[in-house]
């Protein structure tokens, strides 16, 4: 697989891209099956719906590799906790952990509760193009728990980061269960058939540097080491968005590097590319305009033409970027990079 080949820094005929939030509302095809669902978790649920959501931007788009359509909170969904998706609103835990007795409702043995996500993958494999890759996925703990503690998504991050401050074993508690949980689903999904994982820390930039790898990085690399010891042909990505300035004190066992939008990718190469592949960067509001996305797509490249490089976007696609313009951006990188 030419995706996969790519993680591992071999020799690929193109540099292969993929979207982040590419199976989305951006396409009519995923909002008439969304529709079918009638909410988004019944559709994160339903093993048939979700492959086929997986499968239309490599279809449509052209995309070198398929993410699962999923949900990074299904993990505390099945640990237990209440959660809707309001309008407007996002998620919403009407039961958010914050104190020690909080931490009995939780149930360990959360991995073995997913089973809708690997009977999707288990579709997915069996449809997809065997050159193409499948990426399965996961939240970061740190982000995970910012939900659970939160209730919803945050501004502030101030009930999270009060307990960082005032009862930090409490954090580490919650941090180490969910660390648990996320090692035996990255592992499930990767018996279930995806050939890549990612590990998704969306709200990293939420915490200063010495509580960022204390109470993030730290779980990041456990997870990562866990699975390269057991599945050592497996490329693991690590996204945490916003850190460009902790750059200098970046480690572990993984492959591939994420490097959000507000990182310049030339720093990027600069601090981590002799030891990681790099993925990115283009802002993604760049897909409005085919103009500014050709103009992205060439910077980056000449940065990162003797670099092992996956393109992708910054961070996730927009509701209401054109697909001819996605489509555009897919062939354009094709296109450029050809060898």
């Amino acid at each position: 697989m030419i995706f996969v080949d790519a993680c591992f820094n071999k020799p690929t005929p193109y540099t292969p891209v993929w979207m982040m939030r590419q199976a989305g509302r951006y396409l009519p095809e995923y909002m008439a099956v969304r529709q079918k669902a009638g909410d988004f978790l019944t559709l994160c649920k339903n093993p048939e719906m979700a492959a086929e959501v997986t499968l239309q931007p490599v279809d449509i788009i052209g995309v070198d590799a398929a993410i699962l359509f999923s949900d990074i909170l299904v993990v505390p969904l099945e640990m237990g906790m209440d959660l809707t998706f309001q309008k407007g609103e996002g998620p919403v835990f009407s039961d958010p952990i914050r104190t020690a007795e909080d931490l009995k409702r939780l149930q360990p043995n959360a991995a073995d509760r997913l089973t809708y996500v690997y009977d999707t993958i288990k579709i997915i494999r069996e449809r997809l193009a065997e050159d193409k890759a499948l990426i399965g996925f996961t939240g970061a703990p740190w982000t995970l728990i910012t939900y659970m503690i939160e209730g919803r998504g945050t501004k502030t991050y101030n009930i999270v980061k009060k307990l960082i401050y005032t009862q930090p074993e409490l954090v580490h508690t919650l941090l180490r269960e969910v660390t648990e949980v996320v090692k035996l689903y990255l592992e499930k999904q990767i018996e279930a058939g995806v050939n890549v994982v990612q590990i998704f820390d969306s709200w990293a930039a939420a915490l200063e540097k010495p509580k960022y790898f204390e109470f993030s990085w730290n779980y990041m690399k456990e997870i990562a080491s866990y699975i390269k010891g057991k599945y050592p042909h497996i490329p693991i990505i690590m996204f945490p968005k916003g850190i460009g300035a902790f750059l200098d004190d970046i480690d572990g066992d993984f492959n591939v590097f994420g490097v959000d939008w507000g990182t310049p990718m030339a720093l990027a190469k600069e601090k981590l590319g002799d030891r990681y592949v790099l993925q990115g960067n283009m802002e993604p509001c760049r897909l409005y305009s085919k103009e500014a996305t050709k103009e992205c797509v060439t910077a980056i490249y000449e940065i990162m033409q003797n670099q092992g490089h996956i393109f992708n976007l910054g961070h996730g696609i927009l509701p209401d970027v054109p697909v001819e313009n996605a489509k555009y951006f897919v062939d354009l990188v094709h296109s450029i990079t050809k060898q």
